[in-house]
């Protein structure tokens, strides 16, 4: 079992409610693409993007947060765990994001319910920590699954919303043309 589909049925298991989870990171890419790098298997932590209009909500969600610490605990030996929960406007994404969400069918949860982001919005968060090599290594897989052209890019680019943060903007100016040497022509 890999181990985003690990960590996610543990926090299911200490769900009792339905939650929301919109995944990102290696654990989108593992759990949303077939033929996935084996790499993105062993990734020890799942990430996910909280809507801006629904921090609130869940912030305010005391068994969530009760049962991604007793699934933090249960997984603490292996070393996995989910703590990485980020606003969408912490996160390089198109402003019409949410429009073209993807649903994930693994693995099967009772409480959780899984998406990811349209594929050229997880290129996008790949850009965020600059010319990292795994990043750039998980773009391009990206590319190639969905078969992105530079010109799609370019426009996913144009409409990017990028954090107020010097270097995020930094990293997203150094990754355009790394990752525009990816795209499929």
């Amino acid at each position: 079992m890999d181990n985003a589909t690990r960590i996610l049925c543990c926090l299911d298991h200490h769900l009792d409610h339905e939650v929301r989870l919109i995944l990102y990171g290696r654990a989108a890419i593992q759990l949303g693409f077939p033929g996935a790098p084996e790499a993105v298997a062993r990734s020890l932590d799942v990430d996910a993007i909280i809507p801006v209009g629904q921090v609130e909500t869940l912030a305010a969600d005391q068994g969530f947060w009760d049962a991604q610490e007793a699934a933090n605990r249960e997984l603490e030996p292996s070393g996995l765990y989910i703590t990485h929960l980020f606003p969408s406007d912490m996160v390089i994404l198109r402003a019409d994001w949410l429009d073209h969400l993807v649903p994930l069918e693994k693995p099967a949860t009772r409480h959780l319910k899984l998406f990811r982001p349209a594929t050229v919005d997880l290129v996008l968060t790949k850009m965020m920590r600059g010319a990292d090599p795994q990043d750039l290594e998980d773009a391009a897989f990206l590319c190639r699954q969905d078969g992105l052209s530079r010109s799609a890019l370019e426009s996913a680019f144009d409409q990017a919303v990028i954090p107020d943060f010097p270097e995020i903007l930094e990293s997203f100016k150094t990754c355009r043309p790394k990752v525009l040497d990816v795209a499929i022509c």
